[in-house]
C-alpha cells in the first residue's frame, strides 16, 4: 500500500529530482503543491503531487488557483 503522505525525501524521489531541487522549487514557488504540516513533521500529499506532475508542473501561484476554482465548482 503507498503512503498517502510523503516526506520531503519520498516526494522529490516521486517527481524525479533530488531533494535540494525539491527545496529550491518549493522556496521559489515553482512547485505547485503545498505540504501539509502533521506534529513537527513536513509532508506532501502524493494525489496532489502526482496531480500537479499531470497538469504540467505549472507554478503555485496558478496552481493554487486552480485548485480553487476546481473546488468552487464542485460545489
Amino acid at each position: 500500500m503507498e503512503a498517502l503522505l510523503l516526506s520531503t525525501e519520498d516526494a522529490a524521489k516521486l517527481i524525479g529530482v533530488g531533494r535540494m531541487h525539491f527545496y529550491g522549487l518549493h522556496s521559489s514557488g515553482r512547485l505547485g503543491p503545498l505540504p501539509v504540516r502533521l506534529g513537527k513533521r513536513t509532508l506532501w500529499n502524493r494525489a496532489e503531487l502526482e496531480s500537479w506532475v499531470k497538469g504540467g508542473c505549472v507554478c503555485r501561484e496558478r496552481w493554487q488557483a486552480e485548485k480553487s476554482n476546481d473546488f468552487s465548482q464542485s460545489k
